[in-house]
């Protein structure tokens, strides 16, 4: 087990839209890629940030400066942004 893997990891999630959108839409699927692009993940890591409650990861980048975000202009565009546009 990587404890500093699952960290960053978790910050990314939390910090980057477009990240997230696509995890929360495909956890596993994305988990997986990121696994095969060098991440080095268990599949028991997998499996609780899977079974993690989905609405956290949006509730906890609410709670983040946005300057300390990186937000995704298309997901703004095509309506999926998670960010309050008011």
């Amino acid at each position: 087990m990587s404890q500093k893997t699952v960290q960053l990891l978790i910050g990314q999630i939390v910090t980057d839209e477009e990240l997230r959108l696509q995890f929360v839409e495909q956890p596993r699927e994305t988990l997986t890629a990121l696994r095969e692009r060098g991440f080095e993940l268990t599949p028991t890591e997998i499996d609780a940030l899977v079974d993690t409650d989905r609405q956290f990861w949006d509730s906890a980048a609410a709670r983040i400066h946005p300057r300390l975000q990186r937000c995704c202009l298309s997901a703004f565009w095509t309506g999926k942004s998670s960010r309050s546009t008011s």
